[in-house]
């Protein structure tokens, strides 16, 4: 897939994820296997980056290129001014976010409440492709209600102002992430626009992802959800749609190892005392399959220090058969 300048080697995204999708948790998942993947959200407000939050989200350090910075904000000024900042910043893909339903985020009359406004989209967006020479994208909802699914006109929309790719989840922001996404909105989507389109929601299999591209026609497909405390499916959803076949999960050692290095680039990135408490639900999240962690869970989620974080993990494998850990 190609978005703009950039061909990625392969159809595979992550969703940014305010709070989840940051530097460790996308540097982890492209090398297991991402195409591509978004910084967390970021407010508008640029008179707000002087934040330590927003210091992180900007913080792209080592990063593969190209740099996806996604962008949230009403105003079409603000917008076009956060997008240069963020170039400044190093992004070399901006994205605009029109699919957040988190409530705070709407009440700002930002993310998929946007979608019940066709011509303030139009005016933000164009603001934003006008404003950079870098590629814009745009992720979006199906529409804002049952009543008003009018994704298929604000894509349109879209193509006109000069987005460059879309990404679509499959619900309305009424449906927030209840119910079962709907992938005929994405198909009529596809089959109406000549920019890439990315099909998301509920996407959590290999086989599931090969069922939507098949289905809509899209270009490649966006995972969220199903990455947390997973992030090898995405090797796992590149190589049965390479070969049609499933891949062998990873051994026992292998997960040991994966969460080790991500619990030290959280304290690297974050500084431990943080560090450790973003942890904490990464840790849940890999866990949270296995009945047997439930001792192990309630443990490594309460450590104030990160050396007893890291022993605990360790321990927990040594005192686990390998064949369980890797079922």
């Amino acid at each position: 897939m190609q978005i703009g300048p950039y061909t990625f080697k392969n159809n595979l995204a992550l969703a940014p994820m305010a709070g989840v999708t940051d530097r460790p948790f996308r540097q982890l998942c492209r090398r297991l296997g991402a195409g591509m993947a978004a910084s967390e959200m970021i407010t508008s407000d640029t008179r707000l980056w002087g934040s330590e939050k927003s210091r992180l989200r900007l913080d792209h350090t080592g990063e593969g290129e190209p740099v996806i910075v996604q962008i949230a904000g009403a105003d079409p000024r603000m917008v076009a001014d956060a997008a240069r900042l963020s170039v400044d910043h190093g992004a070399q893909i901006v994205d605009i976010n029109m699919g957040c339903p988190v409530k705070k985020v709407c009440k700002q009359m930002a993310g998929s409440a946007l979608l019940r406004d066709e011509a303030l989209v139009g005016r933000i967006l164009d603001a934003a492709v006008a404003a950079v020479q870098v590629p814009v994208t745009l992720k979006i909802r199906t529409g804002w209600d049952l009543a008003q699914r009018n994704g298929l006109s604000i894509a349109l929309r879209a193509e006109q102002c000069g987005i460059a790719a879309l990404a679509v989840h499959g619900r309305t922001r009424a449906c927030r992430f209840g119910g079962e996404a709907e992938y005929e909105t994405i198909r009529l989507i596809k089959q109406s626009v000549s920019i890439p389109v990315i099909a998301n929601g509920d996407i959590d299999s290999p086989a599931k992802a090969a069922h939507v591209l098949a289905l809509t026609g899209a270009d490649g497909v966006m995972i969220g959800r199903a990455a947390q405390g997973r992030p090898w499916i995405f090797r796992e959803i590149d190589h049965y749609l390479r070969t049609g076949l499933d891949l062998a999960p990873p051994t026992g050692s292998e997960v040991r190892d994966i969460m080790l290095a991500h619990l030290d680039q959280l304290y690297s990135f974050y500084g431990e005392y943080i560090g450790l408490r973003v942890a904490r639900k990464h840790l849940s999240w890999y866990c949270r399959s296995r009945s047997d962690a439930r001792i192990f869970r309630r443990q490594v989620v309460r450590v104030e220090s990160a050396a007893e974080q890291l022993r605990l993990v360790e321990a927990f494998f040594d005192q686990t058969p390998t064949e369980e850990l890797a079922a």
